[in-house]
């Protein structure tokens, strides 16, 4: 999976749209393929256009647990925007992820006024999720 660091370096290198566009599919075609019977009612995303899942697995039983995601859909550019949010969340404490709005982090890379507004729903929707479930999380430890 892609470094955020390296995601955001890529993008300020990339001065127009349809560049960053095709990289964000790029991202998307390398993100790993999730498991058909991970793809459940209980792992989809509500609130996305397109089909999302996503999965958490809890690295540690600590009081601040670390998180590590694995999510997909059946859109290409969708897919790479998932494969952002992975990069931006995944393998971060439950306190880190909590506090970390990957929101902030798509309009400073651009991308906010460009997405429709069916995905950028969406997009909300899949951090809502992650945040939610860090915050479960923290609460349970």
């Amino acid at each position: 999976m892609t470094a955020l660091k390296e995601i955001i370096d890529d993008f300020a290198f990339l001065d127009d749209w349809e560049d960053r566009y095709r990289y964000v599919i790029e991202l998307g075609k390398a993100l790993p393929e999730l498991a058909e019977e991970k793809r459940t009612s209980d792992t989809k995303v509500r609130g996305c256009a397109s089909q999302v899942w996503l999965v958490s697995h809890t690295e540690d039983a600590s009081d601040d647990p670390v998180i590590s995601f694995e999510g997909d859909s059946d859109a290409h550019i969708v897919r790479g925007l998932v494969a952002i949010i992975l990069a931006a969340y995944s393998g971060k404490h439950a306190s880190d992820i909590v506090k970390f709005d990957a929101l902030e982090l798509f309009t400073e890379l651009g991308m906010i006024e460009h997405l429709s507004a069916q995905r950028a729903n969406g997009l909300r929707s899949m951090v809502q999720r992650i945040r939610e479930e860090a915050a479960r999380k923290l609460a349970a430890a």
